[in-house]
């Protein structure tokens, strides 16, 4: 296989901590790291996010448009739920360690998890796997096309999406309430708005277009 990575270079980089690559993190039970080629600069078809969440955290609903991923288990349990674009019909997946659900290049997903200290493994196609997060289409398509293409109020609407975050990776909200269920029981303490910030991703906040995930704090 031909290759454009100079092995002879001192810059060559053939290891990496992931632990030091923080993508995301709701709080100590809920974070994603991620290693990329911008981690790892050997790296060329594949990359991966490292995921743990305790019960009833879920990544929310996304699609990354230029890879495939697979998803393993390495402890806990989780569903993995896919959108099948040829059915039309959401299938869903229960993996526990050892076990893995693959989703293919461009599908709409999301990873409940069912279990406390439960660790994923997203294995993607791409060095840099980009991603279009469903809070993102919430908060970036304008509220004047939502209503108009679905016949909404879109008053209605902008009221309904208000509570939405950009970018949640992981939800719910630690202060999450609604009015239909309790509070979802959780032992996080972190607040919602330090939950959501993103100090050095170099790809952060580039909307409304798709971007890759890059590397945080």
């Amino acid at each position: 296989m031909s290759s454009n990575i100079d092995y002879t270079s001192p810059s060559t980089q053939f290891t990496f901590d992931v632990n030091k690559s923080l993508l995301f993190k709701k709080d100590n039970q809920n974070f994603i790291n991620i290693l990329g080629v911008a981690q790892l600069n050997t790296l060329e078809n594949v990359s991966l996010l490292d995921i743990f969440l305790s019960t009833n955290n879920v990544v929310e609903p996304h699609y990354h448009q230029n890879a495939g991923e697979l998803v393993y288990c390495v402890s806990g349990a989780a569903t993995v739920s896919i959108l099948n674009p040829i059915t039309k019909q959401i299938q869903n997946y229960p993996i526990t360690p050892g076990q893995v659900a693959n989703v293919p290049q461009g599908w709409w997903h999301y990873e409940i998890a069912t279990a406390d200290h439960t660790h994923l493994l997203a294995i993607f196609d791409a060095p840099t796997p980009e991603v279009i997060l469903g809070s993102d289409i919430l908060k970036f398509t304008p509220a004047n096309i939502m209503a108009h293409t679905y016949c909404l109020d879109e008053n209605q609407w902008k009221k309904t999406i208000a509570p939405v975050i950009p970018s949640t990776y992981i939800g719910p909200a630690n202060n999450c309430k609604r009015g239909d269920q309790n509070q979802t029981s959780t032992s996080q303490t972190n607040s919602y708005v330090n939950a959501y910030q993103h100090p050095i991703n170099p790809y952060h906040y580039q909307y409304p277009t798709s971007y890759p995930y890059g590397s945080y704090e």
